[in-house]
């Protein structure tokens, strides 16, 4: 979902202002981070939620002030690993770019994310919009991509398995070395080192 708020008093309000478009404006926002959505993922149409929930989304946000124009975006694809296991990532976009520019750097941040992981796509969905700010107002634009039941879904489901391909195996890592100076020779109170005036720096 994308949505805009051109007319902010500051950031703040058009922040709030966007998330009201959006339909979040009574929920409990969480904010997820990472590439990766729940297993089992599914994409589905927006709805009304009720006042107080909690909400995780995946949420991309630009601002813009006194006519500027601003973009955000999100998308998210459906894919499977070469080991056959079927999964789902998003990525998101913020600039200060045009509508058509946005969407051509969040499409390529989508196939970047797809071959770090090596991941096959099978469907995706991209949505960006974009806002231009009233005079002396500040502007928001906005993307999400909301999960109302992430955090039921997560809770009944396992997760995946480990991909061996993206770890380093436990007889490649590097190992730490630890070099300690060889400690100096005891001296008693008042004697001096060496008896002589050449000074040794040798370890």
């Amino acid at each position: 979902m994308t949505a805009v708020a051109p007319w902010g008093e500051n950031s703040e309000d058009a922040y709030d202002q966007g998330l009201v478009e959006l339909g979040l404006g009574d929920t409990r926002l969480i904010e997820a981070k990472g590439a990766m959505l729940p297993l089992n993922f599914e994409a589905t149409p927006p709805r009304p939620l009720p006042m107080g929930t909690l909400v995780e989304c995946h949420m991309a946000t630009s601002y813009a002030y006194d006519g500027a124009s601003a973009c955000a975006g999100v998308a998210w694809a459906s894919c499977v690993t070469p080991e056959g296991d079927e999964c789902a990532i998003v990525a998101t976009i913020s600039t200060k770019l045009d509508y058509e520019e946005t969407m051509l750097l969040l499409r390529r941040n989508l196939q970047r994310r797809l071959a770090t992981r090596d991941l096959e796509v099978i469907s995706f969905d991209v949505a960006v919009d974009e806002v231009t700010a009233g005079a002396e107002h500040h502007g928001v634009a906005m993307a999400a991509l909301i999960m109302p039941n992430s955090l039921t879904i997560g809770g009944r489901q396992s997760t995946g398995p480990i991909r061996g391909g993206l770890t380093v195996p436990e007889d490649k890592q590097q190992k730490r070395v630890d070099v300690k100076a060889p400690a100096a020779p005891a001296l008693r109170p008042g004697s001096r080192r060496g008896g002589g005036t050449n000074t040794d720096f040798s370890l």
